[in-house]
């Protein structure tokens, strides 16, 4: 593999503390309660070869999607914004005509897995909002944990349209070595026309001493179930600091990959995250 291909890491988050309140992180917290901006992301992007980003909400309000879009306005590393919509609102479609109006506006992501409600994205109302992105065919991203992918093939036949991406491989539980359900549930869904998913987010699932020997089965089942045309890297960043740094997060995700051909190297690191987020 080349490490001088170039590469977008198709997922990493900013957030300001000072301008906004973030719930789900834990009070105490020495690693992720403080801000992270561009500035705080860049040098690891220049060591690591990393030309553009796609930044994910953190956050379930306007106020911070309007946060990412006035730092994607000032960050030439930013190609694309995945921001947070209400897609219950029966106004969702006012909100997108806005949101798309920004040509860093790439997609949309709810926090699915903090839902009580199982079944949240199979809900009436929710399946409204999800057209909508169909119709304008808008990306939108799973958050999502292993119980939550046996309902994926029924989204999937209702909104057969929706072009969608697996966060973090549906955050199995790494660091006790569980696979099932998760291995049959992730290949049921990589069976649905057009399934993408991020090799992300896996170091926080692992134990932390040894989450690169960890994750290399689970890299390994949706390397077979999706194939590189439908896989791209992210590095979680700066969630991943938990565990370890970027530099290292994003070699252990290669290692984990092992050798492979360098055109799906490619498609890995970069081009099914450009391709699939329509990134200019």
């Amino acid at each position: 593999m080349n490490d001088s291909v170039p590469t977008v890491d198709s997922h990493q988050h900013f957030w300001d503390i000072d301008r906004l309140e973030y719930p789900w992180m834990p009070e105490g917290d020495n690693v992720l309660r403080r801000s992270y901006l561009p500035e705080d992301l860049a040098p690891h992007l220049e060591r690591t070869g990393i030309s553009k980003t796609v930044v994910v909400q953190a956050q379930m309000t306007m106020a911070e999607a309007d946060l990412l879009f006035d730092l994607a306005a000032g960050a030439e590393s930013i190609a694309g914004v995945v921001a947070w919509v209400d897609l219950t609102d029966e106004n969702v479609g006012a909100t997108l005509d806005r949101l798309q109006k920004n040509p860093k506006f790439v997609g949309v992501r709810h926090q699915v897995h903090d839902e009580p409600d199982e079944r949240w994205l199979l809900r009436d109302d929710v399946m409204s909002g999800l057209r909508e992105l169909a119709r304008r065919e808008i990306a939108y991203d799973l958050l999502l944990r292993p119980p939550h992918l046996k309902h994926i093939s029924e989204l999937a036949d209702r909104v057969p349209d929706l072009r969608m991406v697996v966060d973090h491989i549906a955050k199995p539980e790494i660091a006790d070595g569980r696979m099932e359900p998760w291995v049959e549930d992730i290949a049921r869904a990589a069976e649905i026309p057009g399934m993408h998913c991020k090799v992300s987010g896996m170091a926080t699932e692992a134990n932390p001493a040894t989450w690169q020997s960890e994750i290399v089965p689970y890299v390994a089942h949706v390397i077979e179930s999706f194939g590189f045309d439908r896989l791209m890297w992210g590095s979680d960043w700066p969630v991943c600091l938990l565990v370890d740094g970027y530099e290292s997060i994003k070699d252990g995700a290669v290692a984990a990959v092992g050798d492979i051909a360098p055109e799906d190297f490619a498609k890995l690191m970069g081009g099914n995250a450009a391709r699939f987020y329509r990134l200019g």
